[in-house]
C-alpha cells in the first residue's frame, strides 16, 4: 500500500473501525469515565497564525465541546518545532496535554538533529491524522516565470543563481525544493526562513522570487495580482486551485510533496483515554460541518485509527531519512 493509499484509506475506514468499539468494552476499561475532568492543552509548535495554528484552532474548538471540556491552544516554536514535541514528550501520560504533530516533526527531524529531547515512534503515542496540505510552487506576479517550465529553463541557463524561499532549514517547504531540483536537473539557492509567513511576503514584495509553500497559505492570494501558483505538488489538482496543474502535468514527473498533520499524547496514556480521544476526534473530523470550511481552504481534511497514523509515521520516517541523506541536506 502506497502512501496516498494509506491515507485516503485512512478517511474511509475510521468511521467502521470507531464502531467497532463497544460502549461495555469502553466503560470496562479504568478511566474512561472520569476523562477528562479538566481542561485539556493542545501544543502547537509553531507561531500562532499558520496553517497549522488555524487548523488546531478550529479543531480545538469542536473537540472541547464534544468532550465537555476547554482545550486551549498553546504555542511553543522553535527549533522546527522540536520544542514543543519534546515538551509534550516530558508531560504526564495522562491525557491532558496534546501534540499537533507533523511531517517535519516526526520524519523529518530525527534525520537532521542530533538531539531531538524526544523520539517521535517511543515517546509519542498517535492519536488520528487530522489533515495534509500539498506543497505548491509560487512565483512573485513581477517575475517572468508563467510556468514550470520557464523556471526549469531559467535555473538550467543560470545554475546556482535563482533563489527559493522556505520556512527554515530542513522544513518541509525546503525539502519540496530539493525535490524539484532532484526531478528537473536544476540547481537552485535555498533561503531559510525563521516560518513561512516572512518568506511568503517576501514573495510578495519582491525580495525573492519563489518558494514552495503549504497550499493553505496562498489560497487567499489565488485571485490576487501579486502571486502566480505554478503547480501543486500531489497526485491530482487541488479543488481549490482547479486550474493549476501538478507538477507531473507541468513536466516534472515524481514531484509530490505533501505535509500531513496528526494528534498526538504521552506513550504510556491509558488505552482507554487514546480510544476516547480517537473516537471523539474522528467524529469532528469526519463531520461535514468541520470539514467543509476547512477544505475550501485547501486543507484536505483526514481521520485515522492510531494504528493508520503510526503505519503512516514509521513508513515516512524511513522515505525522508533516505531523501535527507540522499540530498546532503543539513543544517547551518
Amino acid at each position: 500500500m502506497n502512501r496516498r493509499q494509506l491515507l485516503h484509506g485512512c478517511v474511509t475506514t475510521a468511521a467502521f473501525l470507531t464502531a467497532l468499539a463497544s460502549p461495555l468494552h469502553a466503560a470496562a476499561q479504568p478511566g474512561t469515565a472520569a476523562y477528562p475532568a479538566k481542561a485539556i492543552t493542545l501544543v502547537v509548535p509553531y507561531p500562532p497564525g499558520g496553517v497549522a495554528d488555524q487548523f488546531a484552532r478550529a479543531l480545538g474548538n469542536a473537540l472541547g465541546e464534544r468532550l465537555g471540556q476547554p482545550l486551549v491552544i498553546d504555542n511553543r516554536p522553535g527549533a522546527n518545532g522540536n520544542i514543543g514535541s519534546a515538551f509534550v514528550a516530558k508531560q504526564p501520560a495522562d491525557g491532558y496535554t496534546l501534540l499537533l504533530g507533523s511531517t517535519s516533526t516526526l520524519a523529518i527531524n530525527p534525520h537532521l538533529y542530533a538531539s531531538m529531547g524526544y523520539d517521535p515512534v517511543k515517546d509519542l503515542q498517535p492519536i488520528t491524522l487530522t489533515h495534509q496540505m500539498p506543497n505548491v510552487l509560487l512565483v512573485g506576479a513581477q517575475t517572468p516565470y508563467k510556468t514550470v517550465a520557464d523556471v526549469v529553463a531559467a535555473a538550467k541557463a543560470q545554475p546556482g543563481r535563482i533563489d527559493y524561499g522556505s520556512a527554515g532549514n530542513g522544513n518541509t517547504m525546503h525539502l519540496a525544493g530539493v525535490l524539484f531540483e532532484q526531478r528537473s536537473g536544476t540547481r537552485l539557492v535555498h533561503v531559510p526562513y525563521k516560518g513561512g509567513p516572512p518568506a511568503l511576503m517576501d514573495v510578495l514584495s519582491g525580495q525573492i522570487p519563489m518558494m514552495f509553500n503549504n497550499l493553505p497559505a496562498v489560497v487567499t492570494y489565488k485571485n490576487t495580482n501579486k502571486v502566480r501558483v505554478l503547480a501543486v505538488a500531489d497526485t491530482k489538482r487541488s479543488p481549490v486551485l482547479p486550474d493549476v496543474p501538478t507538477f507531473a502535468e507541468a513536466g516534472v514527473p515524481g514531484m509530490v510533496s505533501n505535509v500531513w498533520n496528526g494528534i498526538l499524547v504521552r506513550r504510556g496514556t491509558p488505552p482507554a483515554i487514546v480510544e476516547r480521544l480517537n473516537k471523539e476526534m474522528v467524529a469532528v473530523l469526519q463531520s461535514p460541518g468541520f470539514r467543509k470550511p476547512l477544505e475550501q481552504q485547501g486543507y484536505e481534511v483526514l481521520s485515522s485509527t492510531p494504528a493508520q497514523f503510526e503505519a503512516l509515521l514509521k513508513q515516512d520516517l524511513a522515505a525522508m531519512g533516505k531523501l535527507v541523506k540522499e540530498a546532503g541536506v543539513k543544517l547551518d
